[in-house]
């Protein structure tokens, strides 16, 4: 919006020039975004509180978390707002990539509340149905991956960028739409499994936002792309922006799910932010680096297929609990140590990933 209001000025006031260049609007995205987190964050965990009698089920098996009941989930509604607002004053609201995105992170946040809601309701930790929320969830990436291919410009949009590889798009041709379906249900799923643990899923999030963000900038820059020798993306550079208010938004949320939890992200979050990832990695043509930079989310989804894989086929499971990281609870790790641990390993994950910009 500020974009779109005071650029047009910008040739008789310089200091609005400023609002061309997207490092400065990413970083005042970033602070917008963690600073309306920080103002609504304790009014909107007074408000969940009340309307939440007992506070999220916690499962009735698995670790002992017990010090945690009464804690009020839906938490997530703190990073949409906060993101969301951010966006709207910082983005250049012409750009179709930017409203794909947001569309995408309302639909799963909206997925997300739904499935919340129906646990608290019948207080119980199952919510929606599992097929009808993966119906729901494929048909909001299915429109999604449509819009993409209908306003992008790119020739080679159905293409499949390999890792380490130059300049070079393996054609896929339609079969990339269920392909880009299954990166966006996928990585919003991931995330949710993550989300176990105070602070666990969050931050591997925000690690991932910046990564992404750093990858728009120069994927859809015309002079950086090709030195690179990476996939040009007209105007992809604008979801930057959107990285950006995850990033704050996501720091402004973790001062208060910090262990203690004072709120949950729930489903509203987890969904909602794990879809944004999938569907920037789609745009930008970096599918496959979105697994390594989220590496830490694919370990703990593979962890789910390999147990219920193993417990129906032999009736023994794998790991103590799934996913991952309740295993090492049950092995006796304290949260703490597994939540930071964790973080590590997705910072070395990221580190790899981003690698794959120069490496090739």
């Amino acid at each position: 919006m500020l974009y779109n209001f005071l650029v047009p000025f910008a040739d008789d006031f310089i200091i609005f020039n400023l609002f061309r260049y997207l490092t400065f609007r990413a970083g005042g995205a970033i602070m917008t975004a963690l600073i309306i987190c920080f103002l609504i964050g304790p009014g909107m965990i007074r408000w969940l509180k009340s309307k939440q009698t007992g506070g999220q089920p916690l499962r009735e098996i698995g670790p002992d978390h017990l010090s945690k009941a009464g804690t009020p989930t839906m938490g997530g509604l703190m990073i949409l707002v906060s993101a969301g607002i951010s966006v709207l004053l910082w983005a250049n609201l012409a750009s179709p990539f930017v409203w794909i995105v947001v569309g995408v992170i309302a639909a799963f946040g909206l997925i997300g509340f739904a499935d919340d809601y129906a646990k608290l309701t019948r207080r119980s930790h199952n919510g929606v149905s599992g097929k009808m929320r993966l119906f729901l969830e494929c048909a909001a990436a299915l429109l999604a991956v449509l819009a993409y291919l209908y306003f992008t410009k790119d020739s080679q949009s159905m293409g499949l960028a390999i890792p380490f590889v130059k300049g070079y798009l393996l054609p896929l041709g339609f079969l990339f739409i269920p392909l880009a379906i299954l990166v966006i249900v996928g990585a919003s799923n991931s995330v949710n499994l993550t989300d176990g643990l105070d602070g666990l899923a969050i931050v591997p999030v925000m690690i991932a936002a910046a990564c992404f963000g750093i990858i728009c900038y120069l994927a859809g820059n015309a002079v950086y792309a090709p030195y690179l020798g990476i996939h040009l993306v007209p105007g992809a550079g604008e979801l930057a922006i959107i990285c950006g208010a995850l990033i704050g938004a996501g720091m402004g949320f973790l001062w208060f799910n910090a262990p203690p939890a004072a709120v949950f992200m729930g489903d509203t979050g987890s969904l909602s932010m794990g879809a944004a990832l999938g569907v920037i990695a789609v745009i930008v043509k970096h599918e496959l680096v979105l697994g390594i930079i989220g590496g830490l989310f694919v370990l703990e989804t593979v962890s789910v297929i390999v147990q219920v894989a193993s417990f129906k086929l032999t009736g023994k499971r794998v790991f103590a609990m799934a996913p991952l990281h309740h295993h090492f609870e049950k092995k006796g790790w304290s949260e703490p140590t597994i939540v930071i641990r964790f973080w590590i390993i997705a910072v070395i994950l990221a580190l790899i990933g981003l690698s794959t910009l120069k490496l090739r």
